[in-house]
């Protein structure tokens, strides 16, 4: 059993390290990014194809954007746009973001509204109100900073990029084929999503919430409510012995193993989105984790039944476990909440938890009834008032098995 827990122990760090590791090499290339004028975004992704990245800030007062817009892999002689398709999809309709370097040598960024596939990106007016665009080149690499006023009554746009080359000063059509025909999507200025043209997550972004939704909902949400479940109930019943503990150890560590799969994504999530807060599901879930640690840890250090300590540890291993239960459904609840919008999720897990608790009420009462029946058979077999000796040594001897 203690190979066992070390192994788990190994594997669960190790899982963690890995998405640490994950997080830091990605996070380079957008959240992490560092602009020479110190600005910062709440929000980065990037984009799927092109070698583009995104970041903005949203802010909700005013219904404003302020965003850059990254293009990598590009030389000065190229030109580069970025758009937002208020009424239709793709590239008809397109409120674009420009930038290349003019006649004069300097880099120069303008609006200009896409109305036909023949369009040379003529600078004009969008449909919404751009009251700053700059740009720079730097390490061959566009970069549009611009601030948009957002139609009234909404946050998600479709959204399409481009690059093409610059022949004097005309611009030349873009690639058409490979990535070029599928720089296009939708993008959700207020919780921080990117989609495809249809809808569909095309960023891992939202994959990494899904993932860490559902680990930690079946590890923290699901396992860590039934171990507790196993070793309650089942050690009632004789047969059940020891089968019960080996029950109860293998949830509660698997519970871990998946939990700090699901944690680590969590830190994942928290550094590709640094302005975006969920104060309180963050803050349950370091406490949880910390909490877990110690659980399993103890396991390691479980003195034997009949040590002066164990009553001691029994008290902490049950505080601490019913703690860690109870804030773990309330946490998941959080997360839901975050989700935004995943009600199926919600009325799922609240099934479950219904099904776990009935289950857990029912066997409540079951094992009251076993632990009545059995000591009023006790008491009938062992009568404690009797006439002769026979009596007395046989109160003697059921004293002695309860000890």
């Amino acid at each position: 059993m203690d190979r066992l827990l070390r192994t788990l122990l190994f594997s669960s760090f190790l899982l963690l390290s890995l998405f640490a590791t994950s997080s830091y090499a990605q996070t380079q290339n957008c959240s992490s990014f560092a602009f020479r004028n110190n600005q910062l975004f709440a929000t980065c992704n990037p984009l799927p194809v092109l070698n583009s990245f995104l970041h903005w800030s949203y802010h909700p007062d005013n219904h404003t954007v302020d965003l850059a817009y990254r293009h990598r892999g590009v030389t000065d002689s190229d030109w580069v746009a970025w758009g937002l398709n208020i009424d239709g999809s793709r590239m008809i309709g397109a409120q674009c973001l420009v930038a290349l370097r003019n006649s004069s040598g300097q880099i120069h960024a303008y609006t200009s509204p896409v109305t036909g596939y023949g369009t040379q990106l003529a600078q004009g007016e969008l449909s919404f109100h751009v009251p700053r665009i700059e740009a720079e080149f730097t390490n061959n690499e566009f970069i549009i900073f611009a601030t948009l006023v957002l139609p009234s009554g909404r946050t998600s746009f479709n959204q399409a990029w481009q690059n093409g080359g610059v022949s004097g000063q005309t611009l030349q059509i873009h690639a058409q084929s490979g990535d070029n025909m599928r720089s296009f999507g939708t993008v959700d200025f207020a919780n921080g999503e990117l989609g495809s043209d249809g809808g569909s997550s095309v960023t891992s972004r939202q994959r990494r919430r899904h993932v860490h939704g559902v680990l930690n909902a079946v590890s923290w949400g699901v396992l860590m409510p039934m171990g507790a479940v196993f070793a309650r109930y089942l050690k009632v019943f004789k047969a059940a012995n020891p089968a019960w503990f080996y029950l109860h150890v293998a949830c509660q560590t698997s519970a871990y193993a998946v939990g700090v799969a699901g944690w680590g994504t969590g830190l994942k999530l928290g550094s590709d989105s640094t302005g975006i807060k969920f104060n309180t599901h963050r803050n349950i879930g370091i406490t949880l984790f910390c909490l877990g640690t110690l659980q399993v840890f103890a396991l390691l250090l479980r003195p034997k039944p009949d040590h002066k300590y164990r009553l001691y540890w029994n008290i902490y291993h049950h505080a601490i476990g019913y703690t860690v239960i109870i804030l773990s459904i309330i946490n998941v609840f959080e997360g839901f909440d975050a989700l935004n919008g995943q009600k199926n999720w919600k009325r799922a897990y609240i099934g479950v938890i219904i099904a776990i608790g009935a289950i857990a009420v029912l066997l409540e009462a079951f094992t009251w009834f076993i632990v009545i029946k059995r000591k009023k058979s006790d008491s009938n077999k062992y009568p404690q008032n009797g006439t002769n000796g026979g009596n007395a040594y046989s109160n003697g001897t059921h004293q002695q098995q309860q000890a």
